[in-house]
C-alpha cells in the first residue's frame, strides 16, 4: 500500500480516519445491496469495469498491445467483459476467453456481454495460445468457496506460467475472500484492483503473495457512511497511532515502568530482547524479572540501563507487565503467571505464558478473570493450543481464530504471521500490511512483546498500543530490508534499533518525508 501522510490521531481508536477500511464478503454483499437500493439506476459493474480498465491502461501504457481477458460465469466475469469493451474502444487488441454459458449470465453481466458483441467482439471457449502483454483475470470473484476445476484450473495454471503481467479484478481467482487461503490453485497477479474496499483475504495468509500491488476503487461511494467496516488496514497511516510528542517538562516516571518476566535457564536472551525493545521504544524504566537468577547475567552489557533481578520484585515495581519471553513451563513459571494475572496491572502475554494458559486450567482461569487490560500475542501454533485445535484450523481462518481468542480471554489479540491480525474483545479487527519474510527469525516475537509493553507503559490505550506496535515492528523490518540489512539475516536487535529510528524520525519530520517500504 502507498505511504500515507500523517493525520491527527482519532478520538476513537476504533474509527481511525487514516486507515483504509476492510470488508468481509458478507459485508460487501450488504453494501452492494444498499447502494443499489439507494440508486436503482447505478451500475456497480460499469463503474468497476471502468476502474479496472484504467488500471489496465496504466499497466499497458501503449495502445495497440495485446490483452487476453479471462471471464467467468458470474459478475466477476461481467466486470472483465466491461474491461474488454473499454480497452477495445481504446484500440487495444483484446481477446475474451469465456468460461460458462452466456445464456446464464446475471443481468448486468449479460448487459456487458451485449455491449462487447455490439462493439464487434466475440467469445472464445479456450484461452488463446498467443503471446499477450496483459492478462485480465475475471474468472472468479470474492464468493468462490471451492477449488477451481477443469478449464478454470487449466487457465489459471497457463496464466501463471505465461510470464505476462496479470491484472486481477477484485481478488485473484482461486483465493478465498475472507481467509486468504488458496482453494486448490490461484492466480498470481501483478496487480489487483479491488472494489468498494479491501477484503481480508487479500491481506493475510497467502493473499499478499497472490495479489501483487493492491489498488482500491470505492466506485464513487463513501461506503463507511453505510456502516462500520469489518476491520482496518494497518498501512503507513498507522503512524497516526503513535505516542504524542513529549513536553519538555518530562521525566522517566511519566514514561512508565515495564517488568519483563521470563528468562529461565537457557532462555535468558528472550527476556533481554523484550526488555531492550521496551526501553528503546520509550519506556522510562525496564526491570527484568528473571526466572533463573543463577544462570542470568547480573547486567546486560549491551543495554546496561536494564535492571536485572527477581521476578517478584520486578512485578511489584512495574506499571506494565510483559510475561512469557523465555518463561519456561515449570512450577515457578506457573506461579509467576498466576501472580501476574492477579496483580491488576496491564499485561502483555506471549510465548510460554500462552502455552501455560493453553495447558493449565488454573492459569487459563486466572488470565480470563484478570480485569486489567491484556494483550495476547500468539503465533499460529500457540493460537491453536489456546483454542484446542490444530494449526491448520487457525490458518484456515485467521481473522475468526484471533476473534475467538479475544472473546474467550476478554483480551486484545495479535495473531502473528503474514498479515498479522489484531483482534479486540469488541469492534473491528485490524490487519497489518508491514513486515517481510526476513523477519522469520528467532527473537522477533520477543521484540514485539517489548515494543507493545513499552507503548502501554507510556499511556497508550491497549487497542492503540497493539495496533501501533504491530505496524512499527513490521515497518522496522521493512526499513532493515530497504537499508540492505535484509531480507536475509534480519535479527530482532536490528528491528529494535530500526523501530526507534522510525519513531523518532517520524516525530521530527512530516510523515510523507519517509517510507517504511523498500
Amino acid at each position: 500500500m502507498p505511504v500515507r501522510a500523517s493525520v491527527p490521531v482519532s478520538s476513537s481508536v476504533s474509527h481511525p480516519p487514516s486507515l483504509p477500511p476492510i470488508y468481509s464478503v458478507a459485508a460487501v454483499r450488504k453494501l452492494e445491496a444498499a447502494a443499489q437500493a439507494s440508486d436503482p439506476d447505478v451500475s456497480l459493474m460499469e463503474r468497476a469495469g471502468a476502474a479496472a480498465a484504467r488500471a489496465a491502461v496504466d499497466m499497458l501504457a501503449d495502445s495497440g498491445r495485446r490483452v487476453t481477458v479471462l471471464a467467468g460465469p458470474g459478475n466477476n466475469g461481467g466486470d472483465a467483459i466491461e474491461v474488454a469493451v473499454h480497452l477495445r474502444r481504446q484500440f487495444y487488441d483484446v481477446a475474451v476467453a469465456f468460461l460458462g454459458d452466456p445464456q446464464r449470465l446475471p443481468r448486468d453481466a449479460a448487459r456487458a456481454l451485449s455491449k462487447w458483441q455490439q462493439a464487434g467482439g466475440s467469445l472464445s471457449a479456450e484461452m488463446p495460445a498467443r503471446r499477450t502483454d496483459l492478462i485480465v483475470d475475471g474468472l472468479f470473484g470474492i464468493g468462490l468457496t471451492r477449488p477451481p476445476e477443469g478449464a478454470a484450473a487449466r487457465w489459471i495454471d497457463a496464466a501463471n506460467r505465461q510470464g505476462s503481467a496479470i491484472l486481477a479484478l477484485d481478488i485473484p481467482s482461486g483465493l478465498q475472500g475472507d481467509t486468504g487461503a488458496v482453494l486448490g490453485c490461484a492466480i498470481r497477479a501483478t496487480r489487483t484492483v479491488t472494489f468498494i474496499g479491501l477484503k481480508p483475504g487479500l491481506l493475510t495468509l497467502d493473499g499478499p503473495d497472490h495479489s501483487g500491488e493492491l489498488a482500491v476503487d470505492a466506485l464513487g461511494f463513501d461506503w463507511t457512511s453505510l456502516g462500520e467496516p469489518t476491520g482496518w488496514l494497518l498501512d503507513d497511516g498507522a503512524f497516526a497511532l503513535r505516542p504524542p510528542p513529549r513536553p519538555r517538562n518530562f521525566h522517566k516516571g511519566n514514561a512508565g515502568t515495564v517488568a519483563v518476566i521470563g528468562g529461565a535457564a537457557g532462555m535468558v536472551g528472550a527476556a533481554f530482547i523484550a526488555g531492550r525493545a521496551a526501553l528503546q521504544v520509550g519506556a522510562g524504566k525496564v526491570l527484568l524479572g528473571m526466572m533463573s537468577l543463577e544462570s542470568a547475567p547480573t547486567v546486560d552489557l549491551v543495554q546496561p540501563e536494564l535492571m536485572v533481578g527477581a521476578s517478584a520484585a520486578a512485578l511489584a515495581a512495574a506499571g506494565v507487565v510483559a510475561i512469557g519471553p523465555g518463561l519456561g513451563r515449570e512450577a515457578p513459571a506457573k506461579q509467576a503467571m498466576l501472580e501476574a494475572c492477579s496483580a491488576g496491572k496491564p499485561l502483555v502475554v506471549d510465548a510460554d505464558a500462552l502455552n501455560l494458559a493453553a495447558t493449565d486450567t488454573a492459569v487459563a482461569g486466572a488470565l480470563t478473570a484478570c480485569a486489567a487490560p491484556k494483550i495476547l500475542t500468539p503465533h499460529p501454533a500457540e493460537a491453536a493450543r489456546l483454542l484446542g485445535v490444530d494449526t491448520g484450523r487457525v490458518q484456515a481462518d485467521r481473522v475468526a481464530a484471533a476473534a475467538e481468542i479475544a472473546r474467550r480471554f476478554a483480551a486484545h489479540v495479535v495473531l502473528k504471521g503474514n498479515g498479522s491480525i489484531v483482534a479486540h474483545p469488541s469492534g473491528p479487527c485490524a490487519i497489518n500490511a508491514s513486515g517481510n519474510p526476513g523477519m522469520a527469525s528467532a527473537g522477533m516475537g520477543d521484540a514485539l512483546t517489548g515494543l507493545t509493553a513499552g507503548l502501554l507503559a507510556q499511556g497508550l490505550e491497549p487497542e492503540r498500543a497493539a495496533r501501533f506496535a504491530v505496524w512499527l515492528h513490521g515497518a522496522a523490518g521493512d526499513r532493515c530490508a530497504a537499508d540492505g540489512a535484509g531480507p536475509f539475516g534480519i535479527t530482532a536487535s536490528d528491528v529494535i534499533a530500526s523501530a526507534r529510528r522510525i519513531l523518532n524520525q517520524a516525530l521530527r519530520t512530516p510523515a510523507d518525508r519517509w517510507s517504511s517500504r523498500p
